[in-house]
């Protein structure tokens, strides 16, 4: 049976006061999720301290939004992987379409940080997906496969089981847009297939792929509800404890 996960990427938003409330108020609303699905929150780099306190004896584990792409040195305003264990963190989101659209995040990149950060124990949420272009112009199982194939290839079949997949159709990103379930699905199965010609079935089986477009307690039924989608990456509805709650209910 995959793990189930549902992740909240709080992205640029909220104080340090207002993360830990929102921290606490997951943390005490988790005891409604049973058991078998999984939580976790990202909330900025400034937060991780208090909001791992705030989680302290709850089910929710904590994850960073990013890592830098060294071990340590003069590489200002970058945060190492060492200082993100350091805080309890057990995930990293790495290659968050934002982060590849904005701040040009190579797989090249990715490559590095991703083994940085399975080295030091951290698990990662490694992101793949297309924009409006590319879907439009029928390219988005190629675009998604050659992402897959350009990280997770560089690892070993015992690194791969520390690795969770989420998928975003960028086009449907903070656009009011999603995929719909057959189409999120669709991109599901071709990642697990194109995880099953390198490392096997039967371990492509294992590797848990979240769905990160738009997801939200009105559709996440609907999309949790198919063969190949274990949960999901979400955005804005993680920035309100009882939405988030209930994404997580809706296995």
């Amino acid at each position: 049976m995959r793990k189930k996960i549902v992740a909240g990427n709080w992205k640029m938003n909220t104080t340090v006061a207002e993360g830990v409330e929102l921290a606490k108020a997951v943390a005490a609303k988790s005891v409604e999720v049973p058991a078998g699905v999984d939580l976790v929150v990202a909330p900025p780099f400034t937060h991780l301290v208090c909001v791992a306190d705030a989680l302290k004896g709850s089910k929710v584990a904590l994850s960073a939004q990013n890592c830098a792409d060294h071990e340590k040195g003069a590489y200002t305003g970058e945060v190492a992987v060492n200082m993100l264990t350091s805080v309890g963190c057990e995930y990293t989101i790495l290659g968050h379409s934002e982060r590849r659209q904005y701040y040009g995040e190579t797989d090249e990149k990715l490559v590095v940080k991703t083994k940085l950060a399975l080295e030091a124990g951290i698990k990662v949420i490694l992101c793949v997906g297309e924009n409006l272009d590319e879907r439009e112009a029928g390219k988005h199982f190629e675009v998604v496969k050659n992402q897959t194939e350009a990280v997770l290839y560089t690892l070993t079949a015992e690194q791969l089981k520390s690795i969770v997949v989420a998928y975003e159709p960028v086009w449907a990103i903070g656009t009011g847009k999603t995929a719909t379930a057959a189409q999120a699905e669709e991109i599901h199965a071709c990642i697990r297939k194109v995880i099953a010609a390198k490392f096997g079935e039967e371990a492509a089986e294992e590797v848990t792929i979240l769905y990160g477009g738009s997801c939200k307690p009105s559709n996440a039924k609907e999309l949790f509800a198919e063969k190949d989608i274990d949960g999901g990456l979400i955005g804005g509805a993680a920035l309100k404890a009882d939405d988030f709650i209930q994404i997580a209910l809706s296995f």
